[in-house]
Parts: C-alpha cells; sequence; structure tokens
C-alpha cells in the first residue's frame, strides 16, 4: 500500500477536478491510498456531487464524510497557493496552503509522492525548498512524455524548469530521463538523444558539443543528436533539451494536434459528402483523436527532487488529473527516485575511470 498526497485547490477547477480524479484512480487501484488537501467542505461537497453524479456508494468514498484510516482521507486547510502568484511570493507567504502541505508529507515520509495542478514557478520553488534535490543534482527538471509513430511516447526533459543549461546539467537530465522512461514508461534500456539544429556531432553551441561528449563517455544508452521532428518519429526514448526549448517543443506539439483535430471537424461537418465520410470513417477519427489527446499524457514529474512530485496541467479536466495520478503512482511502484540515485552513482564513477585512464 503507498500513499500519495494531493493538492485538492490546485488548477483553473480545483476541488471540482481534483475530487472526482482521485475517486475514479482509488476506484482501479486498490493498493493506494490518497490524501487530500485542502478547504473540507468544498471537498465533501464534491465527493457528494460525485456520488449523486455516478450512483455510487464505496467504502473509501463514504470514509471522507468522516475520515479516519480510510483510503481517501482530508487535511483541511483554508490557505492556498494562487495560480498567478509569484514563486518569491508563495515561499514568503505559503505555509500552511494545500500545495505546502502536500510537499511537507512527501518530505517527512508521511506520503509516497505528490500531485498538484498548481502553479509551474511555485511548485518548483516551493519543493526545492521543501523537498530538496537528490544528492550529486544540481538542479531539478520536468520531465513527461509526447507522443510519437510507436505509440509508447518519448520522455522529453527539460519542459521548462531552467531555461538555460550546462553541460553537467544536461548529462544529469539525460541520467533522469532515462529513469523516468524505465519507471513510469516502462521501457528497457531506453536510447537518448540530444535535442540540436543537426544531428552531426559538430552541431550546436559550446554547450551542446560539450554534453555530446559527454554522454557518449557515460554509461548511458546516448545515440547522438536528434532534431526536433524525431520525438515524433519515436527514433529514440529519451530527448534531452533545456527547459526554454522543450516548453516551446512541448506547446509547439499541443498547438499543432489541436489544430489537426479541429480541421479533421470542420471538414467532417462540410457538407453531405463531409458527413457521409464522417459516419465511415468515425472509428478511424476517434482512434487518432485519441492519440492526438494530450490529456492522456498529463503528468509531468520533477525529476531530480528528493521525493516523487508530479505536476499537472493548471486547465486540467478530471480525466486528464486522474491519469497525472496515475503516472505519479507508476513512479512510486517502479521506485523512480531509486533508479535516479542508482544511476547518478553509476555516472559519477564512470566519469571518475575516465578520469584515472586520461591521466
Amino acid at each position: 500500500m503507498y500513499k500519495l498526497a494531493v493538492d485538492a485547490m490546485g488548477g483553473d477547477y480545483g476541488p471540482k477536478v481534483t475530487v472526482p480524479a482521485c475517486v475514479n484512480f482509488l476506484a482501479g487501484t486498490p493498493d493506494a491510498s490518497i490524501l487530500l488537501v485542502g478547504n473540507r467542505t468544498m471537498i465533501q461537497k464534491e465527493v457528494e456531487i460525485y456520488k449523486q453524479r455516478r450512483k455510487i456508494e464505496t467504502s473509501f468514498v463514504d470514509e471522507v464524510s468522516n475520515p479516519r484510516d480510510g483510503r481517501l482521507t482530508i487535511r483541511h486547510t483554508e490557505r492556498e497557493i494562487k495560480m498567478d502568484q509569484a514563486p518569491a511570493n508563495a515561499l514568503k507567504h505559503g505555509k500552511d496552503s494545500s500545495l505546502w502541505i502536500c510537499l511537507d508529507e512527501v518530505k517527512n515520509g508521511n506520503s509516497d509522492g505528490a500531485v498538484s495542478a498548481g502553479n509551474t514557478g511555485a511548485l518548483m520553488a516551493l519543493s526545492r525548498h521543501i523537498v530538496k534535490t537528490i544528492s550529486g543534482i544540481s538542479r531539478p527538471a520536468i520531465a513527461s512524455s509526447l507522443p510519437n509513430v510507436s505509440g509508447a511516447g518519448t520522455t522529453v526533459l527539460d519542459l521548462g524548469a531552467n531555461i538555460s543549461c550546462d553541460a553537467d546539467q544536461l548529462v544529469q537530465f539525460a541520467i533522469m530521463g532515462t529513469a523516468f522512461s524505465v519507471a513510469v514508461e516502462n521501457i528497457t534500456s531506453p536510447s537518448v538523444g540530444l535535442l540540436n539544429v543537426g544531428t552531426e556531432a559538430s552541431k550546436g553551441d559550446g554547450v551542446l558539443r560539450q554534453a555530446g561528449k559527454l554522454l557518449m563517455e557515460s554509461p548511458i544508452n546516448f545515440i547522438g543528436n536528434v532534431e526536433g521532428n524525431d520525438i515524433f518519429y519515436g527514433k529514440v526514448d529519451v530527448v534531452v533539451c533545456d527547459g526554454l526549448t522543450g516548453n516551446v517543443a512541448l506547446k509547439s506539439s499541443e498547438g499543432l494536434a489541436q489544430l489537426i483535430r479541429h480541421h479533421l471537424k470542420v471538414e467532417f461537418s462540410r457538407g453531405l459528402y463531409g458527413k457521409i465520410a464522417s459516419i465511415v470513417s468515425l472509428p478511424i477519427f476517434k482512434r487518432i483523436s485519441n492519440i492526438l489527446d494530450h490529456r492522456t499524457y498529463n503528468g509531468a514529474a520533477l525529476v531530480g527532487l528528493d521525493g516523487v512530485v508530479f505536476k499537472s496541467h493548471g486547465s486540467a479536466d478530471e480525466f486528464a488529473f486522474t491519469y497525472a495520478i496515475k503516472r505519479a503512482a507508476h513512479a512510486v511502484e517502479n521506485d523512480l527516485n531509486g533508479k535516479i540515485r542508482t544511476a547518478i552513482i553509476g555516472e559519477q564513477s564512470c566519469r571518475k575511470k575516465n578520469l584515472s585512464l586520461a591521466s
């Protein structure tokens, strides 16, 4: 049995999304429990709405009315981090907020992981302050997966935590991305590529060239430089980049997916032939829509922290937030942080050996 702390108040919709998502997750995961942190009255209201809407009576839902040691419990707080709250302000005034308490639960070992749809800057700042980083990691990164032609998903990091990085940090991202791919995406021996303006080793600035050299000398399964389109071709399992590049790639892919879905809907509703075609091709259209649905990839890990912390899209609906919880659960079940620690030790040992041989 493992336990996740969920920031019930985070995101654009708060308990209206987080509460039903938690119940959905627990309904299909009997070996998990969730601590919902937030306004008790608002949470219990959403539980009652959920029960009426789904017409269910389950033991873990009923326990919310009088939580003791049940699988779904509440910790009350009236304080929350606003979506537009600056990281510095959150650090100064955020104590006893729902997000702070969730992270404190992880730090103290009371919960195995935390999930929040709160604002990214505050989440990263509070996580680094409360949970700290794994020994040997200089900066945490944001890691998630994007769809590719194989259907497995390509892990990409950093997706926005670090605007600029040095070569050593990119190597650390590769280590953490490899661990994420194994723990969350169930990939055996993931291949790693460095996002660049070309595949040749001579491409890119000094940082990218040095990072490529270090990765070639590391125990990581590094295949060399990759380009942006390789993310979606599935050329490698893990793509490493700085946070600015990664965030642009993420937002661009989400926008393109929405554009394709929009035009498909428009064309299928245009005239008699379009409507006939839509009926005939409906199963195919649904499959394509599911592949392009970014909600099924919701849930980014703040890798490098000394605890499992996952970030959901702030605009996530119930369906998407459930996926974020599932991904956090996979990370806990498959010991994401243990894999990162082991890999960091292995890379450091390999680097010392290379330096010894060089001298």
